[in-house]
């Protein structure tokens, strides 16, 4: 008998056939906070139900695989989706073209309601997995969608809510979830934190020995239903309970040294409740996230984690287990901890940050456990070499066993842009050389198929002539950059004078008061503004027309800061899109995206340039316009530039040479700018070095040598310049304390530094001794929430700062950039903070 084995995955509107079975929505609507689930949704016209990556299953196509059948037997045709043994760790959540940030701001600013926000929020998971499902994708992640963040969802799964927000009981909705995210009129957020070494942050839960944990949000259960309604399986994910308190802290008024571990044992019912729910609803596979194992743990976190899931192991019966670790080599002790565990059927390790877990798994893997391996790299934008990640994955299956390798991503590709098919400006030859999640996914899948046997010779034969092309293109070499570089390495580029006598001499030129106020150098970004960047870009209003715009713009700024008392200036960024994509479009080696959005918290996306090859600065790139903005005013107006290794960790940067290459590159082109902006007389230049702590290594013993060419870097810029130039940088949302001497060893003047979303948790490394002599200016204000704190309450935090640090050095100003903000909200907060100001010293001159 011949038979015919057709793969198809079909969707119809309304329906969803799969494996014979048919769903029908039936406009049913829940009142859980997040969920549209089971209701009949009309597609948006971004989110095509096939996506433009992929092409339809044809009779040429690796989707769709045929044996030979006579006439007869194909009227027996079975239709069955067939996926290989590959898996997606999450995926983008923002959408392709940023849908769920402009539903978000519309519903914050009360332009839409909850049903416009959850409809536009369940089109964008029901495509995202169609897209899965119609790849071929076998282990489709749920619950890795999120209104905001993935920790904060978690929060509200454990029903840990602080109590300055009034929640008691009950499932929470929007109306506490969003002020824990972002604070109200009356209490502030939670702090915001990097996720790792990424540029994505997270909520940080608040936790003591007094919190009461309830299950409280049941939006990994309804998404999970929500998936199955429309005929696809899917794995939910979960933050595992270790790097959940791991990543918290102490609330405020916990003593510091609270064990956050001792928790494990109040949440992990809350789990089991999950897990008997997903039980019900029909899961077979359950995920949870572990990336704190690539952490340097010791024996006690080590243990716990350990007990935790064997505490669950009877509760996880009937399910089959996943724990995948990202970002970086999981240690020898975490991966016999994480290996030896019996509950678990597959263990996710990434293989592109985490080499050295390869040589454990070729030395010890558990015998019938599935290895999930992380080949595609989810961190980057650069297309997957297929045929080495083949070879990879043939020699573990050699380790593991026939078909017991999953192909996987490295991490979530939440880290990565959406679809490349939405380039349509890129060129040929650089989008040869791409990858973004949607194609990702493609890699994935094509990956699972050759190892199984049934390669896409075409795919394999294009993806090597991309390769190729990449290796030997002269766009990415210039060997003058290359010269430049060595030579660099030959100093450590320390300013000649020490910071205390500088500091005398710029004090002299600016004669600033005690306590000077600025802020960091963003200004509110209106509809106008960016409306007329919009049509500037697209050459809709000549060169003169736009500068004069923009110089309007600075002269609004300018007149602002005056009015309000404010001591040194800055011009309001006007110019600005990005405080990256900005210097990266006037450099060479970068390369920009039309829609190649990336989440950095809630509603907030960056589009970050791609460094492709040598970076060189063809001409200044800022002198114009700070020249312009100093000409407006008697007060010191600060130049405002990205540091290199900002412009670095905030790049898609190239993977062909070391990331320190690439920085000294940016550090050599800054330096020209920062020369040529005190040439043309201005006299503070702030060199933000915002994601300097972003990209530490996560294990320790790699971080010293990151250090030291980070902060060489940063020297690099300014080494040069008058002492009585006064060199500012700024650092924002990240924990420093660990790195402060490093911070110190920048040689900056002054640093503006986030503190007062983070409860000042910054100064305890004052208390602690430490001393610092140069210009410190710790945020006395979250500028990522609406709410306007009291003169009173800046007055506080200043005296607070005033008990660790010397008046003489102590600058005033707010956390970060006020680029998100609205006027109205700008001008109360800086208002309060020139008069808390202005009362401490008045106060300083008394006593």
């Amino acid at each position: 008998m011949q038979i015919v084995v057709c793969v198809r995955v079909s969707s119809f509107p309304g329906t969803v056939n799969r494996n014979n079975r048919r769903a029908v929505f039936k406009g049913k609507k829940t009142i859980r906070m997040g969920q549209l689930a089971l209701q009949r949704i009309s597609p948006l016209a971004s989110l095509p139900r096939r996506p433009p990556s992929l092409l339809p299953p044809s009779s040429a196509s690796p989707s769709l695989l045929f044996a030979t059948a006579s006439r007869r037997s194909r009227r027996h045709v079975f239709y069955l989706a067939r996926a290989m043994s590959s898996h997606i760790v999450g995926y983008p959540r923002i959408g392709p073209k940023r849908e769920l940030k402009f539903a978000l701001e519309s519903f914050w600013d009360g332009k839409a309601g909850v049903d416009d926000l959850q409809t536009v929020a369940a089109n964008l998971r029901n495509s995202i997995w169609k897209h899965m499902a119609d790849a071929g994708i076998k282990y489709i992640p749920s619950n890795t969608f999120s209104y905001y963040d993935q920790m904060l969802d978690t929060t509200a799964m454990l029903g840990a809510v602080p109590s300055r927000y009034g929640w008691e009981s009950g499932e929470i909705g929007f109306d506490v979830y969003f002020s824990m995210a972002r604070g109200n009129d009356s209490v502030p957020a939670m702090e915001m934190t990097k996720w790792f070494d990424t540029n994505y942050h997270y909520i940080v839960p608040e936790l003591g020995p007094d919190v009461e944990f309830s299950y409280a949000s049941h939006k990994a259960v309804d998404e999970f239903k929500e998936a199955k309604a429309l005929g696809i399986d899917t794995v939910p994910v979960l933050i595992g309970p270790i790097t959940y308190l791991l990543l918290s802290k102490p609330a405020k008024g916990v003593d510091k040294s609270f064990c956050l571990l001792s928790l494990i044992d109040k949440i992990l019912p809350i789990y089991k409740e999950v897990f008997d729910d997903l039980k019900s609803a029909g899961a077979r596979w359950i995920q949870f996230d572990e990336p704190i194992l690539v952490m340097d743990l010791d024996t006690n976190q080590l243990q716990a984690f350990s007990d935790a899931y064997s505490h669950m192991e009877s509760s996880l019966a009937g399910l089959n287990v996943l724990i995948a670790t990202y970002f970086a080599d999981v240690p020898a002790e975490a991966y016999k901890a994480l290996t030896s565990l019996k509950c678990v059927t597959g263990f996710g390790f990434d293989l592109v940050r985490g080499l050295e877990t390869l040589d454990l798994i070729k030395v010890d893997f558990p015998r019938g456990k599935l290895l999930f391996a992380g080949v595609v790299d989810g961190r980057n934008i650069w297309a997957n070499d297929l045929s080495a990640s083949l070879k990879t994955l043939q020699s573990l299956e050699d380790i593991v066993g026939k078909d017991k390798v999953v192909v996987s991503t490295s991490c979530s590709l939440l880290h990565t842009a959406v679809d490349l098919m939405n380039e349509i400006k890129l060129d040929k030859e650089l989008k040869s050389w791409l990858a973004f999640a949607a194609q990702k996914v493609v890699e994935v899948n094509a990956l699972a198929k050759s190892l199984s046997g049934v390669k896409d010779e075409a795919l394999f034969c294009s993806n090597s002539m991309g390769q190729a092309s990449r290796r030997s293109s002269p766009r990415v070499t210039n060997a003058a950059v290359q010269q430049d570089v060595a030579a660099v390495k030959q100093s450590d580029h320390r300013r000649s004078t020490e910071v205390s006598a500088r500091l005398q001499a710029q004090q002299k030129k600016l004669n600033l008061p005690a306590l000077p106020t600025t802020t960091i150098g963003s200004f509110p970004q209106t509809a106008d503004l960016r409306r007329i960047r919009r049509e500037f870009k697209a050459n809709k209003i000549s060169d003169i027309d736009y500068v004069q715009a923009i110089k309007v713009e600075f002269e609004k700024v300018v007149k602002l800061q005056e009015e309000l008392g404010i001591d040194v200036l800055v011009h309001g960024e006007a110019e600005r899109n990005d405080m990256v994509e900005f210097f990266g479009e006037q450099l060479s080696g970068f390369a920009f995206t039309s829609n190649g959005w990336v989440q950095s918290y809630g509603s907030r996306c960056v589009k970050p340039p791609i460094i492709y090859g040598d970076v060189t600065r063809p001409k200044a790139m800022t002198v114009f316009w700070s020249s312009m903005a100093q000409k407006m005013t008697l007060h010191p107006m600060k130049g405002m530039l990205t540091g290199p290794v900002t412009i670095l960790n905030w790049s898609f940067v190239r993977n062909d040479q070391p990331r320190h290459e690439t920085c000294f590159q940016i550090a050599l082109a800054i330096k020209d700018e920062v020369e040529d902006l005190e040439q043309a007389g201005i006299t503070v230049i702030q060199i933000d070095e915002a994601a300097l702590r972003e990209g530490l290594p996560l294990r320790r013993s790699e971080q010293e040598f990151y250090l030291d060419w980070a902060v060489h870097a940063f020297r690099i810029t300014n080494c040069d310049v008058q002492d009585t130039t006064q060199i500012h940088t700024h650092m924002c949302y990240s924990n420093f304390n660990d790195i402060i001497h490093s911070i110190i060893n920048m040689d900056a003047d002054v640093i503006t530094i986030e503190n007062s979303r983070s409860d000042e948790k910054l100064l305890s490394v004052f208390h602690e001794g430490v001393k610092y002599s140069a210009g410190i200016g710790p945020g006395v204000y979250d500028i990522h929430s609406p709410r306007i704190p009291s003169a009173e309450e800046i007055a506080e935090r200043i005296n607070k700062m005033l008990a660790v640090l010397d008046s003489k050095v102590l600058w005033v100003n707010p956390d970060c950039g006020l680029k998100t903000r609205k006027y109205s909200e700008v001008k109360s907060a800086l208002s309060n903070m020139v008069a808390a100001a202005k009362l401490i010293r008045s106060e300083l001159i008394k006593s």
